[in-house]
């Protein structure tokens, strides 16, 4: 306690004569500086959001990049350290060492449910470092990234992803058009080796489904969340499509009696996403997922999608994780999204 009572000594010392206020996602009023140049991310979600948007001010990574994520990350961000997370399974980060850290803002970027306010508003009056809430969801998006940007004063950056962003669902919307529920593809998020971890409708974990215009089999009362599925569960629900990120379950499924009578693996309709940097699905439910949504909307309506994955590829790399791709990069991704992920 007395560590960190003499760090908020220091925190206060240090604290800029020039403030202002700002309203997050959550309605919460927040005084921040009124130059923010150091931003600590509260999880996974926040990190990727913050990189893509303002990569100068991330002080680390909640977890360092793994060799296989470093080629696809602008190459000054590739070594930041690793600081832990706040939120989630496995916030480690004890309050110390964000304090340690010295950050301007603490940015939390997913749900805004009363959880996650009541632990911004504890770790803000624990630290007297502002923290900030931003909604994560689909359809929030271009707001999220207008309102960040308006607080870490990057307006033009956070426009042109906006712009992007309100583009890539409007497209989503124009090919789903007309097309009724029923006539729908059945979809089925399969997590985990076993597959048998799943996002229920309505998780953000599983969102991408729905806005890809496929109708997720997994339902259960209540707030969307994720669950343990049996495959008795998922023979009955019988999806059409099958979507993993996991490289060894989509290997193995294909082989796995079990699953072989389900419509998805008799249609050869087993998706694999790929991870690198960061997962097109999921992991973490973050901007990141905005790859997904092109990638899955074109395999669940090639005829409408139109374009060439590579050039979707190839385009979003380039703007939202500022790296040009090599072309054995792309050929890389291309074949992973093809179900063909490296060794």
């Amino acid at each position: 306690m007395t560590r960190i009572l003499a760090c908020l000594l220091l925190v206060a010392l240090a604290w800029p004569a020039s403030a202002r206020m700002v309203t997050d996602s959550a309605g919460r009023r927040v005084e921040v500086p009124e130059t923010i140049g150091r931003v600590f991310a509260a999880g996974p979600p926040a990190a990727v959001f913050l990189y893509v948007l303002a990569p100068e001010t991330m002080l680390g990574w909640p977890r360092a990049l793994r060799p296989e994520e470093r080629p696809f990350i602008a190459a000054p961000y590739r070594d930041l350290p690793e600081h832990g997370r706040l939120t989630g399974r496995g916030g480690e980060a004890n309050l110390e060492r964000v304090i340690a850290a010295a950050p301007d803002l603490i940015l939390d970027f997913g749900s805004v449910r009363e959880t996650y306010v009541d632990l911004a508003d504890r770790v803000q009056a624990q630290t007297g470092i502002p923290y900030v809430l931003i909604d994560g969801r689909f359809e929030a998006t271009a707001e999220a990234l207008r309102l960040m940007g308006a607080i870490l004063g990057v307006e033009e950056r956070a426009e042109r992803l906006a712009r992007d962003v309100e583009g890539t669902l409007a497209r989503v919307d124009a090919v789903l058009a007309g097309v009724p529920e029923a006539a729908r593809p059945r979809v089925y998020l399969a997590r985990g080796p076993a597959g048998l971890e799943t996002g229920t409708r309505g998780s953000i974990n599983s969102e991408i489904i729905e806005r890809a215009g496929g109708v997720n089999v997994a339902e259960a009362p209540g707030r969307g969340r994720i669950v343990q599925a049996s495959i008795e569960q998922v023979i009955v629900a019988d999806p059409e499509v099958i979507v993993t990120w996991d490289a060894g379950f989509h290997r193995r499924v294909r082989a796995d009696p079990l699953w072989a009578g389900i419509a998805a693996l008799r249609a050869g309709r087993v998706l694999l996403a790929p991870t690198a940097p960061f997962g097109w699905i999921d992991r973490p439910p973050s901007i990141n997922r905005m790859m997904g949504l092109r990638w899955m909307a074109g395999r669940l309506w090639p005829e409408r999608w139109g374009g060439r994955l590579r050039d979707e590829i190839r385009e979003f790399y380039a703007l939202y994780y500022q790296v040009a791709l090599t072309e054995a990069e792309l050929d890389t991704l291309e074949a992973w999204a093809g179900g063909s992920p490296p060794r």
